[in-house]
């Protein structure tokens, strides 16, 4: 049991050291600790998830090689005439593009060119800005596990499948996106009004009084509505939607008893029949987002070389060598004392099978990627006993790392906050993102509870 407690010490001293350093450095130093556990004490490694990194190159590159074309641009463009045309809704509305804008391309780092102008917009509105950056920059996050082509959802249908609970990625999202679209209306409610009023607020107004600073918060507009959009772009868009069409059609046809999947033998004969497989369904995303990407370069201009310097493409390599880390070293150590911790947590489990939601959260807390989360984790819950409907019930709860305020998205909109309202906080735990974050968690991990009791 000792040597048991100082392997896991080390495998969260990895997880810390590469916290602190943040982006690929997070994947690197958990192999360290993987080298330590290996050769330092003999354990068996685990199993790299391969499966999982295969989709997110796929949809990084095909979402990436958009950016390139500017279609991300129109995008932008889209959500800002919105947000300009109803700024007194800026707290509901703000969230909500955030929201589909990472549902719809798989990352939640589109966002840094959106929320300039939310800050901008909520700023000369005179609305306290902290109150919609805050829930937006959670908002998305928050949807990176309602997206089909996201590596948390094409983790959660792998795994799960592989444990026999057989669902596609149209089935999780059927109940992420309604879980979590409630949780983030909660969360904007609670932002509504939180904080002074700029008006009433004595250190903007004490901002206000110098002017230099007047200068920097009202003398500049973020926007993207002066940009030219071209043909091509928008022809981009076009082709990315048309891609998860298609990926959604199949899962349709799966739910519906018409599957359409091209079938492979097996290998198996039984009883003298050769048995025969569906292509998986991550093999088939892979397919559709690689020759989308394809089509982008061939009938949109597509550089490929922009794509590789583009932030969603560099945001996305970042996050596979942090799930290949981070993954690995989490399923060495699992793997080698699965009896102990199933014999230690099944009466558990058994009684509280909700409760994995708050060993979710606290992995998340650490690791800095939901698709990281539930590779680690997730086995590990199946071993336990604990049913596909309940884990696919708590799945928004793999988002934790708002807590610690050290993630890229809001560090980004605490300097994009121009007013000076969006703040990390004195005690590091009291900063802007952490009432919208818990609100927002703890009621779609219920929501989807109940959802799942009705549906499954």
């Amino acid at each position: 049991m000792t040597v048991m407690i100082i392997q896991l010490l080390i495998v969260l001293l990895a997880l810390y050291v590469g916290s602190r350093y943040g982006s690929l450095a997070l994947g690197a130093i958990s192999g360290i600790g993987l080298a330590i556990l290996v050769l330092g004490f003999g354990m068996q490694p685990g199993k790299p998830p391969t499966d999982v990194i295969y989709i997110i190159i796929a949809a990084v590159t095909c979402a990436g090689i958009m950016q390139a074309s500017g279609g991300m641009d129109w995008l932008i463009q889209i959500a800002e005439k919105l947000l300009r045309k109803h700024p007194n809704h800026i707290t509901i509305l703000a969230p909500l593009c955030t929201f589909f804008l990472t549902v719809l391309v798989g990352t939640g780092h589109v966002v840094y060119t959106l929320m300039p102008i939310i800050c901008d917009i909520s700023l000369k509105k005179g609305i306290r800005p902290e109150r919609p950056c805050g829930v937006a920059s959670v908002a998305s996050q928050v949807g990176i596990t309602c997206s089909p082509i996201a590596a948390a959802v094409a983790s959660f249908v792998i795994i799960s499948n592989a444990n026999g609970f057989e669902i596609n990625n149209l089935q999780v999202i059927a109940i992420t996106i309604p879980a979590c679209l409630c949780g983030i209306m909660a969360a904007a409610a609670v932002s509504y009004r939180r904080g002074l009023d700029l008006d009433k607020d004595p250190a903007f107004q004490a901002r206000l009084k110098d002017p230099e600073m007047r200068e920097y918060m009202f003398g500049n507009t973020a926007s993207v509505l002066d940009r030219e959009i071209p043909k091509e772009a928008k022809r981009a868009v076009y082709i990315f939607i048309a891609a998860l069409a298609v990926i959604v059609f199949f899962s349709v046809m799966q739910i519906i008893g018409h599957d359409i999947r091209p079938k492979f033998p097996t290998g198996k004969v039984v009883e003298g029949v050769a048995q025969v497989k569906p292509l998986a369904m991550n093999i088939i995303i892979q397919i559709v987002m690689i020759s989308a990407a394809a089509f982008m370069i061939i009938c949109c201009k597509a550089n490929p070389k922009k794509a590789v310097a583009g932030a969603v493409w560099q945001s996305g390599m970042v996050a596979v060598v942090a799930i290949y880390g981070i993954a690995w070293l989490a399923d060495t150590y699992f793997a080698n004392y699965m009896d102990v911790m199933q014999g230690g947590l099944k009466d558990i489990v058994q009684h509280y099978p909700w409760a994995i939601a708050i060993a979710f959260f606290a992995v998340s807390v650490l690791i800095n990627s939901q698709g990281a989360v539930v590779v680690a984790m997730l086995p590990l819950a199946y071993s336990l006993g604990i049913e596909g409907p309940v884990l696919l019930g708590v799945l928004p709860s793999v988002y934790g790392y708002f807590f610690i305020p050290n993630y890229p998205s809001d560090i980004a909109t605490v300097n994009f906050d121009r007013s000076g309202t969006t703040v990390i906080g004195k005690y590091l735990l009291n900063h802007s993102f952490m009432r919208p974050g818990m609100t927002s968690v703890i009621v779609s991990t219920i929501v989807g509870m109940l959802l799942v009791k009705v549906f499954y």
